[in-house]
């Protein structure tokens, strides 16, 4: 749970503690103003809700700036606010940059599943514990499997469809497995589906070739802070991870890179993850904020998850950091209430995955779900909107030059999203 802490008043967390808290009152009395409307309007009053409103546009500009230049203190700082206070800016900028009904369904499933060489330590499917967590290697699924649960989760209302592999990287399994998986991304994209991928390390004449099979976007999360990264895997760095993204994004892929809460990570790590976030050259298209599913077997078995409100705290932050981006409710949500969730989504996320599995770790019933969204109001988001944050991506301009290549199913997708939205 969050706890209130002193800070010394000459530092610079001080320092932006103070700020964020005048503009917050400063808010606060130009709502109050407004609510009181004309009712009363002296002069004295009218300068005063004048100064306020200037002050509170200004504030208003300064939380939902698009910056890439945020310091740990700044991210702290939002970290350690009032949980009610930061929600309620958090929805403000949600609302500014976001129609706030609209959540995208996802479904992830694993293709290749278990004998993965990395040392994840929350992971199931690390061959460094098969063992004591019985986890079988499987071999890579085949495209027909695939296509049939692509099929599945578009008929139950997803729009995305991501797929995962337990490598290191294709560079590990060979041109024949990778080759395979670059057809089921055409073929997924061909049924009017974004589809995403989870592939491990990737190098730039990899990321092009994805591209160039239709990806809409890559999975490839830097998990939490660069100071607590080591305690989390000790077979790749963090600078691999940021590798990776930068090949993705040179390619033309929409980037998709979160994080998990829970992995024995202090707050400040989580700020500091959000800030690598805020601060790539381009945000993130999507930042998905994953809890730790605890599995049998694995090194942090034992480890208690976050929780909701945790949950809802990093989802706010990351929503005020990086206005535009789409914030996706991901792993974990099955120990979420729904109360929890809502408080989530008006805070700013605006995707979840559904499914009964996210990899190996279970998810919520797609009847709950169906049921949340309409006592919530809410309503999914088509395929190939344009994303606000980042290049361009999943309406088919990434191609370029080779746009006319673009399959039918993906002009037609992009189209009806545009005919939606100005509806």
């Amino acid at each position: 749970t969050h706890k209130n802490r002193r800070v010394d008043p000459e530092s610079p967390e001080s320092r932006i503690v103070v700020h964020v808290a005048m503009l917050s009152r400063a808010s606060h009395a130009l709502r109050r103003a407004v609510t009181l409307g004309g009712a009363v309007a002296p002069a004295a009053h009218s300068h005063t809700a004048r100064r306020l409103l200037a002050t509170t546009q200004a504030a208003a500009k300064a939380v939902g700036a698009v910056r890439h230049d945020w310091t740990n203190e700044e991210v702290e700082a939002l970290y350690n606010r009032p949980l009610l206070d930061l929600v309620y800016d958090a929805a403000s900028v949600h609302r500014a940059n976001h129609d706030p009904r609209q959540v995208q369904q996802c479904t992830l499933l694993s293709i290749k599943t278990g004998g993965c060489p990395e040392t994840c330590n929350y992971c199931a499917q690390s061959s460094s514990w098969k063992d004591d967590t019985g986890l079988k290697a499987e071999k890579l699924m085949g495209a027909d499997d695939v296509l049939a649960a692509a099929r599945r989760a578009k008929e139950a209302g997803s729009t995305r469809f991501c797929m995962g592999t337990a490598w290191r990287g294709p560079s590990q399994v060979g041109k024949g497995q990778f080759e395979r998986v670059l057809g089921m991304v055409s073929e997924v994209r061909d049924m009017g589906m974004e589809v995403c991928a989870t592939l491990g390390m990737l190098n730039h004449e990899q990321a092009r070739q994805l591209r160039e099979a239709g990806l809409t976007a890559y999975n490839h999360n830097v998990d939490t802070s660069p100071e607590f990264y080591p305690k989390v895997t000790t077979s790749r760095n963090y600078e691999d991870r940021l590798n990776t993204i930068a090949a993705v994004r040179e390619a033309g892929i929409s980037v998709c890179c979160g994080g998990i809460l829970g992995l024995g990570e202090e707050e400040k790590d989580r700020a500091s993850m959000l800030r690598v976030l805020a601060n790539l050259p381009e945000h993130p298209e999507s930042v998905p904020i994953n809890a730790l599913v605890p599995v049998k077997g694995t090194p942090l078995e034992k480890l208690e998850p976050p929780s909701g409100l945790e949950m809802v705290r990093a989802i706010a932050v990351a929503r005020i950091v990086m206005p535009r981006t789409v914030v996706r409710l991901s792993a974990g949500r099955i120990n979420m209430s729904a109360a929890d969730q809502a408080l989530a989504f008006l805070a700013g996320a605006n995707s979840v995955f559904t499914g009964d599995k996210l990899l190996t770790t279970p998810n919520n019933e797609s009847n709950e779900d169906s049921k949340m969204f309409e006592e919530l109001g809410l309503v999914g988001r088509p395929a190939f909107v344009p994303y606000m944050s980042g290049g361009a991506s999943s309406d088919g301009s990434e191609w370029g030059e080779n746009a006319h290549k673009v399959a039918p199913s993906i002009r037609e997708g992009a189209e009806r999203a545009q005919k939606e939205m100005t509806a």
